[in-house]
């Protein structure tokens, strides 16, 4: 799901971050399965938050299987009717993915691409081409998780994406501090926090969730905006 963050970069939280996830989120995935949660329940949740905000954007994020289960119009049109504006499918490769392509654009939802820094020049202009919304950049090659630092080679790998397209470029993999996301400002345009905020609701004592959350995610967007 993807929160907007006022004149500058956009913060985006995912419901989860499928293909790659890390221990972090293999657990959250793990305890939202065990409490019976579905694509009816993101589904849901996406309706929720369509009725608190009509400006923020909303993208659900999903491994292919459970979208075929459905019926790829099927969920297309549920997504919409949620009040969706797109759809990350990480497992499905850009080369397979023409059917579900259509069933959003039908709907008038986006399909994002993810690239990694390892993406040929080939697959980088074959996103590029098709591409609406923007483009999800994997900040670094491997599982997701908060990290430290960013990779040094991202610029480069941003520079080489920029430079196949004006879509929007928003990083994910790795983000999970306010200096993080200043040091993307000239280089992209949102980014995507997943783990950081798992770890930090993890961590945290039921009663005080809510609070931690809510002063994270404000000090990466005041972040976004500087």
């Amino acid at each position: 799901m993807i929160g907007a963050g006022a004149d500058g970069l956009e913060i985006a939280v995912p419901f989860s971050d499928p293909m790659a996830d890390g221990l972090t989120l293999q657990r959250a995935n793990e305890r939202a399965l065990t409490q019976g949660a579905s694509s009816l329940t993101a589904l849901h949740l996406a309706s929720l938050a369509r009725q608190t905000s009509d400006d923020v954007a909303i993208m659900l994020m999903s491994y292919y299987n459970p979208i075929m289960a459905f019926g790829e119009r099927a969920f297309c049109e549920s997504a919409a009717q949620a009040g969706a504006d797109g759809l990350i499918v990480p497992d499905l490769p850009p080369e397979e993915s023409s059917a579900l392509r259509d069933a959003c654009r039908a709907n008038g939802l986006d399909y994002v691409y993810l690239l990694s820094p390892n993406s040929p020049p080939s697959r980088v202009e074959l996103v590029a081409s098709l591409a609406s919304g923007f483009i999800y950049c994997v900040a670094v090659v491997g599982i997701t998780g908060a990290r430290s630092q960013l990779s040094g080679e991202l610029g480069g790998f941003l520079g080489r994406v920029r430079g196949a397209t004006d879509v929007p470029l928003v990083v994910g993999f790795g983000i999970s501090q306010p200096e993080h996301v200043s040091a993307l400002h000239g280089q992209a345009d949102g980014v995507i926090v997943a783990s950081a905020l798992a770890d930090l609701i993890e961590s945290t004592p039921e009663q005080g969730r809510v609070e931690a959350v809510s002063r994270r995610v404000q000090e990466l967007k005041a972040a976004a905006r500087k």
